[in-house]
């Protein structure tokens, strides 16, 4: 029911078909309590998803190596959970410089990036906001999902404040570029008078969040396993 009523949601909003569970592929939105929580998911999806490509690349590098040149980044004016997500997740995560309308463009993105891999760092996940908390500022989106997609890097989108403004089509152009995402989250507990908490996140590919979180016990098996996100 939930994954049935998020595909709903989703479609209200404009979402692209590759994050709904009806496209048929693994995609498919979950309730989480925070759009905190939402941005932890995603940091633990792509540190996880990070990891696996670059010990095929470097087998001789340990586990502690490859977290310690692991970073992130955000605008300035992202919500403090953002920064709290690298706090509990141990990675490096650097906020950046916003233009005159706050938001986070694509080339300082791009020079960052840049910077941090000549000084061996490993980039691996981006929080764009739409709509921040102080400023109701929107990063642009489309100039950062090119970059993440040049790099291999998980691109998050926060719309926790504003995204509910995405039901009007006439808002839609705020989040131009959201194909390129891997995860997005807004929360309905905000303007949809939704008793909270209800924080609605799709992902593209869930089996990365999947997989960093799972034991799977004796206990815990049962037939329908692999089938919802």
């Amino acid at each position: 029911l939930e994954v049935v009523m998020l595909d709903w949601l989703g479609q209200m909003l404009g979402l692209p078909e590759s994050f709904l569970a009806r496209s048929g592929g693994e995609a498919g939105g979950v309730i989480q309590g925070t759009a905190s929580e939402a941005t932890l998911v995603a940091l633990l999806g792509a540190k996880n998803r990070t990891m696996i490509r670059v010990k095929k690349q470097h087998p001789e590098w340990t586990d502690t190596e490859i977290i310690s040149k692991l970073v992130g980044y955000c605008n300035k004016q992202a919500h403090s959970s953002v920064e709290r997500a690298g706090l509990l997740g141990g990675v490096k995560l650097r906020s950046l410089q916003p233009d005159e309308k706050r938001r986070l463009r694509g080339d300082t993105l791009q020079e960052a990036i840049e910077e941090d891999i000549r000084n061996g760092l490993i980039p691996f996940y981006v929080v764009a906001t739409l709509g921040t908390t102080s400023s109701c500022a929107f990063d642009a989106l489309d100039e950062i999902g090119d970059v993440c997609s040049k790099h291999e890097i998980w691109l998050h989108v926060d719309a926790a404040y504003a995204g509910s403004a995405f039901i009007c089509p006439e808002y839609r152009y705020l989040m131009k570029g959201v194909e390129k995402a891997d995860s997005f989250n807004f929360n309905p507990h905000k303007w949809l008078l939704v008793n909270f908490d209800c924080s609605a996140m799709w992902l593209k590919e869930p089996r990365w969040i999947v997989d960093a979180f799972n034991v799977d016990p004796l206990y815990l098996k049962h037939d329908q396993q692999g089938s919802a996100p």
